[in-house]
């Protein structure tokens, strides 16, 4: 053989090698960039679905090559169409819609997103795109870097749409950066050598970029587009309330509802009711999917996890009982949670036998924390229906927490007056209405837990104290570990909503027996609130201070020089996306808030803004008050009355009128430049770039 036909064999073997591992690292980047949505959907579904993607659309590239480019392309999109029937269990005509509909469901589902379909086929779709993208262009125009940024697309909408869901992404983000610079190494010319020589130094520096990704600006405050979605709005979840149904299932007291296998005897809840309109309490809830995650609620001190077997049995309605609060739940296709109460609902009415698991954390504060409990400030909480009725309910909370001076002392007087001054009756007539509620307070004195948790709401709401009407069952008969619930065991208590604490229940019911209650979890709560009540009369409950916890073209085709010189420059690299970042996202915030819907959030938005630029943006906790007293002479008068209005618009968004949102920015924006003339360039430049 001539030499010249050596030269040329050696040189296929070269662009053979390099063509078939530049295909296979395209496609691993897109399965890498799908396998980004790992905290939108973090089972095994996500890899199947991946996979399907990734691969085939590198294998069209490397044997299409010669042929015309839109013979490729038709082949992937049959490829892609074909990868939807096991995705599907068959054949979809909706395909195309569920594409199309797949971000806004996504952008209002709570993270983990469940497994289906109509949601999974985003992610077949976007990998899909990107590896079929890349292959075409590095197989075609024999560029590198430039075939990876499809993918490097794909896991920013990942990043994007995985910003609440558990886990992290940074060993993704380490992988990617690792195979994009494997990519860049497979230039023409070049040896397997030199691929295998450079692959240390790229893992090395995707590992010092995975040690500072959470320095980055982004990382501390990461855009989250769900709080941007329009968010579903409440409904009416049954067509008869849990609350109306109180009365009927006691007259049938033996009717077994459902069981629940758990560690220890606890309420069990079921509807949680917010709005009172002077007739009947309803939910104000937005439920949202979810693959099971339920957000835990506002309590982050001591607490203990409680889990549940729960079956069904003859319980109406697509409400799911549970201990509260649930975090995570297992077993229900089509769960949706409310983000606010906890509640769950299934999407159809569950049958007989039906099973699910639930992970409850039951909080339990100390007598400290509920001395020093302070009362959360929503006005839709304490809303009272207009009516005669008002000055009545008043006048009787007034009555009956005379000399209470704690918010946590009231809410005691509240149930101990209803429990000793009225009688359980389950003959009693149904109802909850204002004038019915009246009557019961004033003239009967005999109600279920239907009247007395309702009347306990709202004598609290004309104290200023925020609740809500709870409707569940008490533990139920144990038998071998398994608690039988029935519907002579329903009852609704209430709850008051304290910061920090979040919502703690009072059981202004009376036991069936007159003074006391055999129901166990209902007596400790009666005998806790009478110690509490007893270090009261003995002065021991001194104000404590109100503890307020915060919520939280082508690529450069040369052959290069030496491996390591990737290494600085791509710390250069890495230097150069800091700083454009650093200058970028806090530009980006402060135009968001400006642009934000409604006069009422653009207010909101320039007082975050304000206080970002005083340095508090983390510190949510502080009143208005608080922020303007801690500020100089210079700065305060610019800043009272951007307090002023950011009140009013906090309290009552809907009454904000463009003028005080325009209002609102020009103080924020002179707070700004005052801020910028006290604050020395140095000091300005770490607070910029996170280096405190």
């Amino acid at each position: 053989m001539t030499a010249p036909a050596v030269l040329s064999a050696a040189g296929t073997r070269r662009e053979g090698w390099r063509t078939a591992v530049g295909l296979a690292l395209v496609a691993g980047l897109a399965a890498t960039a799908g396998w980004g949505f790992h905290r939108v959907f973090p089972g095994a579904e996500l890899i199947q679905v991946v996979a399907l993607a990734a691969i085939p659309p590198a294998v069209v590239a490397g044997l299409a090559r010669g042929w015309p480019l839109w013979v490729a392309l038709v082949l992937d999109a049959l490829l892609w169409f074909a990868g939807t029937v096991p995705l599907y269990g068959g054949v979809a005509p909706g395909v195309f819609a569920d594409v199309a509909d797949a971000v806004p469901a996504l952008l209002t589902t709570l993270l983990p997103a469940q497994p289906e379909p109509r949601l999974l086929v985003l992610v077949h779709t976007l990998v899909w795109a990107a590896a079929t993208v890349g292959a075409e262009v590095f197989a075609r125009t024999g560029t590198r870097v430039a075939a990876a940024l499809p993918a490097l697309a794909v896991y920013g909408a990942a990043l994007l749409l995985g910003v609440d869901g558990a886990g992290s992404n940074l060993p993704v983000t380490g992988a990617l950066l690792v195979l994009v610079l494997a990519l860049a190494l497979t230039g023409d010319g070049r040896s397997p050598l030199w691929l295998l020589g450079g692959l240390p130094a790229a893992a090395a520096l995707a590992a010092v970029a995975v040690l500072l990704g959470p320095l980055l600006p982004i990382a501390a405050e990461p855009y989250n587009p769900r709080e941007h979605a329009e968010q579903p709005p409440p409904r009416r979840v049954d067509s008869v309330s849990p609350l109306d149904r109180v009365s009927a299932w006691l007259q049938i007291p033996d009717r077994e509802l459902f069981t629940v296998k758990a560690e220890k005897p606890l309420n069990w809840r079921l509807a949680v009711l917010d709005r009172y309109d002077g007739v009947r309490w309803t939910s104000g809830a937005r439920f949202q999917p979810t693959g099971g995650r339920v957000p835990e609620g506002e309590w982050t001190g001591a607490g203990e996890t409680v889990r549940q077997q729960i079956t069904f049995q003859d319980l109406p309605g697509t409400w799911l009982p549970a201990a509260e609060r649930p975090v995570e739940v297992g077993g229900v296709d089509g769960l949706a949670a409310d983000p606010a109460s906890g509640s769950l609902l299934a999407a159809r009415e569950p049958g007989a036998g039906f099973g699910y698991q639930v992970t409850s954390r039951v909080a339990r504060p100390s007598r400290a924390e509920l001395r020093a409990a302070v009362p959360a400030d929503d006005p839709a909480l304490t809303a009272f229906p207009e009516g005669p009725q008002r000055q009545l309910f008043r006048r009787l909370a007034e009555e009956a927490t005379e000399g209470a001076t704690l918010p946590i002392q009231k809410a005691y007087r509240l149930q101990s007056y209803l429990r000793t001054g009225a009688g359980y009756d389950v003959t009693a007539p149904p109802g909850h209405s204002l004038k019915g509620l009246e009557f019961f307070l004033r003239t009967t004195h005999r109600g279920t837990s239907e009247q007395f948790a309702s009347a306990f709401a709202l004598l609290a709401r004309t104290l200023g104290l925020p609740s809500r009407v709870v409707v569940g069952f008490r533990p139920g008969e144990a038998v071998d570990g398994i608690y039988h619930v029935k519907s002579g065991h329903v009852i609704a208590w209430a709850e008051i909503k304290f910061d920090g604490l979040g919502w703690r229940p009072f059981y202004p019911t009376p036991g069936r027996s007159g003074s006391k209650d055999d129901h166990d979890v209902v007596s400790a709560a009666i005998e806790e609130s009478e110690r509490l009540e007893g270090e009261f009369a003995k002065g021991g409950a001194d104000r404590a201070a109100p503890s307020r916890k915060p919520s939280a073209g082508k690529a450069d085709e040369s052959s290069g020089g030496p491996p390591w010189m990737i290494i600085p420059v791509a710390a250069a690299g890495l230097l150069i996306l800091y700083g454009t970042a650093a200058l970028i996202v806090p530009w980006w915030r402060r135009r968001a808030r400006r642009t934000a819907a409604g006069a009422g959030a653009r207010v909101l938005g320039a007082w975050r803004q304000a206080c970002d630029d005083l340095g508090l943006g983390r510190e949510p906790a502080l009143t208005a008050e608080e922020v303007v007293t801690r500020q100089p002479p210079d700065i305060r008068p610019h800043l009272t009355p951007l307090a002023a209005i950011a009140n009013h618009a906090r309290y009552a968004p809907e009454d904000v009128a463009p003028s005080a949102a325009d209002e609102a920015w020009r103080h924020s924006e002179t707070v700004r430049r005052a801020v910028r003339l006290r604050t020395p360039l140095p000091t300005r430049l770490r607070r910029r770039l996170l280096l405190r």
